[in-house]
């Protein structure tokens, strides 16, 4: 049992020596143990008792999440052994003295009247209470909690790195994510063992007041020479004293331990929960109040009690009713598309904009302007999926558009544009599409207050659902409800929300056309912004070598490929040194590949330092060579249908076995064919990423996972050549 670190405790004099403190109270408590005390000290050591269990209720109740309260279980032992290091204390004296300090002789005469039996009767119905009712109810949730919680971990881990692999969450969030996760887990085990300890409190409870009474009586009859009678009163009195000052915090504990187990994670304190739960439906309190109204009528039944019941719940609930048509009215599908439309335009200051009904007036001039201006790129979603962009009903998109440009922006170097976010009646209700520049280049559905449960782990488990396909990889799925859920994450399904499921798919689509949204005036901010650091290079450059058209064009050349161009200093010293040699863009992009190989062929690498990756037979690539056609603006590839179609085969075989053993779908080949063989593919196999030898580092080594042979009617066509292939001399593993 550790205390909190010094730095993030309050800076007052007392709390600075938190750990110090906690250390000489351990070591107080197994004192106790050991050595005798008296008992106006027990009387101050058992109103701390009841002081802390006091604290700890009250606590819990402001508590939002329950693993905020993570040394609860730690504290919890530390109490039980404080208490009972306290009831061998009070033992001690009372068996030795007869007398154990006021506040056990205020319990044993004043809460019961003086009267032992009654006392016995009381104590046995807050065992009961306490024994049966709370602490095995509460130790059952902590097990149940504790084995979900543990089983859903895997679930939980794969969407963090889901929506982090989709640029929906940043790295600093997975970790703080990850770390409340584990957070969670934790907690949820500790309390699983924790309530153990207040079932064994409880049991130690009965037992040492049993003990009390035996002990007590056999010494007042045999050494005090007191009758039969007086040590029953005497020792009873003193014993149930003793048992009920410690059942008290005892039970107190318990239901702080079960309120914590039981509650669920929803950002707010329990009393919110309770009061806006209890309220939520006027008409349930206005019946229970005419219920109450017909027991005050019964013959014989107190009125008043009743009927004031009556009335008080009569008048909250019509209060509460008073309420509900506005916020009906706003639930209206009417409102919830002004509300949709009203919360896009106003994220328009953040980055996203929207469908906004009315505004200020504007010319019949700038209103034709603003008819004939494509938005650069769009979402448009069917009325049933404007919740998800209204804030007031919880709705998060826009923020998470934000967030994603953010990322994206981040991740490629470039600045990602304003993305317009608009509903389309033409669109069924839950179907939304992505357009760049007014063409539709993306399309999916999300069903709204439901859940997608992909099975990437392989469970055999069946849900109940609705079937469907996962947008960006194709995986199969199912919509869920929130009953489900729980079901699918405790059987290693990735359960996602609709939200995140059209923000992945976003991602994707912008990732894979970011170089057709990068822009020329885009080319000009990211020149102007290097000048600022480097502006010897840039002056060398523009416009004496290249002009912003040639470097857009290289720069589209790597994006379309993945390649970020965050080394954008790199690039322009690359088109620099080679713009006098070639204006080919598609030249100058491949030659600035080298210069940039060290940074991005790592992204392929399967361990570090080596590349598992595909290769040609070296007589097929010596023959693609001569099929490799230039233009003054392009390479291309001119093959026959037979051997494109053998290519392709094969090359699909081998990437299949590649995506079997984890590893990323890469071809290796020379860079005279390169580009043309990756043009020729990528519209059939765009996840295939096609490196040439002369753009890997030194220190890299390919290992050939697989040879793509020669076709056989180009092997009898022709004849077979001698001399050195197309690949330099590299270290080849088998």
């Amino acid at each position: 049992m550790s205390a909190p670190p010094t730095a993030s405790l309050p800076a007052l004099g007392g709390m600075r020596r938190a750990d110090i403190a906690f250390t000489i109270a351990l070591f107080g408590v197994v004192l106790m143990l050991i050595l005798p005390l008296p008992s106006f000290m027990l009387d101050g050591l058992l109103a701390v008792s009841i002081g802390m269990s006091l604290l700890i209720l009250l606590l819990i109740t402001y508590v939002k999440e329950p693993s905020e309260f993570s040394v609860f279980p730690t504290l919890l032992l530390g109490i039980t052994l404080f208490r009972l290091a306290l009831n061998i204390t009070s033992t001690r004296l009372i068996l030795i003295d007869g007398y154990a300090g006021g506040v056990i002789e205020s319990f044993g005469k004043f809460v019961v009247q003086g009267n032992y039996v009654v006392g016995t009767v009381v104590f046995s119905i807050l065992v009961v209470i306490n024994f049966i009712v709370i602490t095995k109810g509460a130790g059952r949730i902590a097990e149940v909690a504790a084995r979900f919680t543990l089983d859903a971990m895997p679930g939980k881990q794969m969407a963090i790195d889901a929506e982090l692999n989709a640029g929906i969450i940043d790295e600093a969030e997975a970790m703080e994510r990850r770390k409340k996760l584990q957070k969670e887990t934790d907690f949820y085990g500790s309390m699983d063992g924790a309530n153990k300890f207040v079932r064994g409190d409880a049991v130690a409870g009965i037992l040492i007041t049993f003990i009390n009474i035996i002990g007590g009586f056999a010494i007042g009859v045999l050494q005090m020479d007191l009758t039969f009678a007086e040590a029953a009163k005497k020792f009873t009195l003193l014993s149930i004293g003793d048992g009920l000052v410690s059942q008290i915090p005892a039970l107190l504990v318990s239901v702080a331990a079960g309120i914590l187990v039981t509650r669920a994670a929803d950002n707010e304190t329990l009393g919110v929960q309770v009061s806006y739960q209890l309220t939520r439906y006027p008409r349930a309190i206005a019946i229970a109040s005419a219920m109450l109204g017909v027991f005050g009528l019964l013959p014989g039944m107190p009125a008043l009690p009743f009927l004031t019941l009556a009335g008080l719940g009569g008048y909250f609930a019509s209060r509460l009713h008073r309420d509900a048509p506005a916020e009906a009215a706003a639930k209206t599908p009417a409102a919830a598309g002004r509300r949709g439309a009203a919360a896009a335009g106003g994220a328009a200051g953040g980055g996203e904009s929207g469908t906004a009904g009315g505004g200020a007036r504007v010319s019949p001039e700038e209103e034709m302007a603003r008819s004939i201006d494509l938005d650069v790129f769009a979402i448009e979603i069917g009325y049933g999926l404007l919740p998800l962009a209204d804030e007031k009903q919880a709705g998060d998109l826009l923020q998470r558009i934000t967030g994603l440009r953010r990322s994206v922006s981040r991740e490629k170097g470039v600045m990602v544009p304003p993305v317009s976010v608009r509903d389309n009646l033409e669109l069924d209700a839950n179907d939304y599409r992505f357009l760049l520049r007014g063409k539709p280049v993306a399309r999916g559905q999300v069903m709204p207050g439901r859940w997608l449960a992909m099975n990437v782990n392989g469970s055999s488990v069946r849900l109940k659902g609705i079937p469907t396909r996962e947008p960006v990889f194709g995986l199969e799925a199912n919509w869920i409800s929130n009953d489900e859920k729980t079901t699918a994450e405790v059987n290693g399904f990735t359960v996602v929300d609709p939200s995140s499921v059209l923000i992945t798919h976003l991602s994707e689509t912008l990732k894979n056309n970011i170089w057709l949204i990068l822009g020329r005036q885009d080319v000009q901010a990211l020149v102007e912004h290097v000048k600022e650091k480097h502006p010897a290079l840039v002056t060398e450059l523009i416009p004496d070598l290249a002009n912003l058209g040639l470097i857009q064009r290289v720069l589209q050349n790597l994006l379309r490929e993945g390649i970020n161009i965050l080394n954008l200093p790199v690039i322009l010293e690359g088109i620099a040194d080679y713009a006098g040699v070639t204006k080919n863009a598609d030249e100058l992009a491949e030659l600035v590949r080298r210069r940039l190989g060290l940074y991005f062929v790592s992204e392929f690498e399967a361990e570090p330092g080596k590349v598992k990756a595909l290769t040609l037979d070296p007589r097929l690539e010596q023959w693609l060579v001569g099929r490799v056609q230039r233009t003054p603006t392009e390479i291309g590839l001119a093959l026959d249908p037979a051997t494109a179609q053998h290519l392709l085969d094969e090359l699909n075989r081998r990437i299949a076995e590649m995506t079997q053993q984890s590893l990323p779908a890469v071809l290796v080949v020379g860079a005279e064919t390169r580009l043309a063989i990756k043009r020729f593919f990528e519209s059939s196999l765009p996840r295939l990423a096609v490196l040439s030898f002369q753009e890997l580092p030194a220190s890299t080594e390919v290992e050939n996972v697989g040879l793509i042979p020669m076709p056989t009617h180009l092997a009898r066509m022709e004849p077979l050549r001698s001399g050195p292939a197309t690949q330099p001399a590299m270290s080849m593993a088998a």
